[in-house]
């Protein structure tokens, strides 16, 4: 009786520890299942591990009938250690897109789309010009001789004049000598006319017998043969010649139009300018009036110094070749002299087109000696204008490059012809000095800490732009 009481007891103690172990399991389920686990140590639970402390049997034994029993204790509450709490891994951050790309091709990029933009809206303005350029030909026609007016009204304002009576006087002088000097061209040219036409005859054919005494080997069939294909495309292509000359007509008439135009936009210029700059700047943004406010009047002299110095240097140039070609007994030597000044206003182009055209008047009339004279002439006046002429009348103050001059007299040849390419220069010239002037403008205002023109650097490029607040002092 006695081992089995004693193993009663053992077995007591295995149940009670067992029934410990799963209230601790239960509980440790519990509090992973609500999201809190109590720290080591807590009330009311023992750590883990620790089995509860055996109940001491209560044995009672009876001396009369000499047995005993056993009665387990009640289980004790062991603390219980929770086990640790696994947080779940954090997702990984992705970079911003734009911190990955390299600082050169982000610059490129945004580079890249604001070029396309401005190269959009130049195509478009070169469309919209191409539909109305007879009007953009006559306004920058008065401009230019407005620029070349101004200075006459200035003077006459001094002398007491009223703007009003000033203005008119000036555009009607101005006007008067314009339309003489085209007169007197015509009338010179159809009066030399047929004793031209005579002398080209002769000229062709004293080229005729230099072509056949020449060691070039040319016979009379050949000479023969390209006049004959030379009237015979003239012959077929009638036609092409009628339409022509209509064609023509319908120009004569646009250039008419184009006049009028220029006359009266140069009264209103030479009357109104400044008020009408002044409405031309309120058109301006806020943030950038200031500049282009600075910048207009600096335009403005410089095309006043443009049209000036180049109606001087053409005058000369016009009055030592005519000089030289009349000489020479030349035909038509004042004519010529008129061209020379008119083609003067397309820089570098119209001095080579009215040069030649001196040399083959001279070939055809007087022969190869006398050519070679009259290109000696127009080369060493040339020559004076480029090197003396133009640095001491023009100044630097319009100064430009001769590769950009003849880059604008083509690019302004194609869009607009003749007209284009008498306005391309004077174009650059004012682009030079206005992008000139907003550039050191920009760099003053930078220096005095009012800041650059413009918004602020945003976008992908403004990743690093901005300064660390935590290095920068307050």
């Amino acid at each position: 009786m006695a081992k089995r009481e004693g193993w009663l007891g053992r077995l007591g103690n295995r149940l009670n520890r067992m029934e410990a172990r799963l209230n601790e399991r239960r509980a440790e389920v519990e509090a992973e299942a609500s999201g809190d686990l109590p720290g080591r140590g807590g009330p009311g639970r023992a750590p883990a591990g620790r089995a509860a402390s055996p109940g001491a049997a209560v044995s009672g034994a009876s001396s009369a009938s000499g047995t005993a029993t056993a009665v387990a204790a009640p289980p004790v509450a062991v603390p219980v250690a929770p086990a640790p709490h696994l947080a779940a891994p954090a997702a990984p951050t992705r970079p911003d897109p734009a911190s990955v790309v390299p600082w050169g091709m982000r610059v490129a990029a945004e580079a890249s789309w604001r070029l396309l933009l401005l190269a959009g809206m130049l195509w478009v303005l070169m469309k919209v010009i191409s539909e109305v350029r007879l009007v953009v030909l006559a306004f920058a026609a008065a401009m230019l001789v407005t620029a070349m007016l101004q200075p006459f009204v200035v003077r006459l304002r001094r002398l007491g004049l009223p703007r009003g009576l000033a203005t008119a006087v000036t555009a009607i002088l101005g006007f008067v000598v314009i339309g003489l000097v085209g007169w007197f061209v015509v009338w010179q040219v159809m009066e030399n006319l047929d004793d031209l036409s005579d002398r080209v005859r002769d000229g062709i054919n004293e080229l005729k017998l230099w072509a056949l005494d020449s060691p070039f080997h040319v016979t009379e069939k050949q000479i023969n043969d390209i006049a004959k294909n030379l009237s015979e495309t003239i012959g077929t292509n009638t036609e092409q010649i009628t339409s022509a000359g209509l064609q023509g007509v319908t120009v004569l008439v646009e250039v008419l139009t184009g006049i009028l135009l220029a006359m009266f936009s140069t009264l209103f210029l030479l009357y109104d300018g400044k008020r009408i700059w002044t409405w031309a700047l309120g058109l301006v943004p806020a943030a950038a009036r200031a500049g282009v406010a600075g910048a207009g009047p600096r335009a403005w002299r410089t095309l006043t110094a443009y049209v000036r110095g180049t109606v001087i240097v053409a005058l000369i140039d016009a009055i030592f070749i005519g000089l030289g070609i009349y000489f020479l007994d030349v035909p038509m030597a004042v004519p010529l002299a008129v061209f020379i000044f008119l083609f003067a206003f397309i820089p570098l182009v119209g001095a080579v087109v009215s040069g030649a055209l001196a040399v083959v008047v001279a070939l055809v009339t007087q022969g190869v000696f006398t050519a070679l004279m009259v290109l000696l002439v127009v080369l060493a006046v040339q020559q004076i204008e480029g090197h003396v002429l133009q640095p001491f009348i023009l100044g630097r103050a319009v100064r430009v490059h001769p590769l950009a001059v003849v880059l604008s007299v083509a690019a302004g040849g194609m869009i607009a012809g003749i007209g284009g390419a008498v306005v391309a220069v004077p174009l650059v010239a004012v682009t030079n000095t206005v992008v000139g002037y907003l550039k050191a403008y920009s760099r003053d205002q930078h220096h005095l800490g009012a800041g650059m023109i413009g918004p602020a650097p945003h976008g992908s490029t403004a990743l690093g732009a901005v300064p660390d607040r935590e290095n920068t002092t307050p």
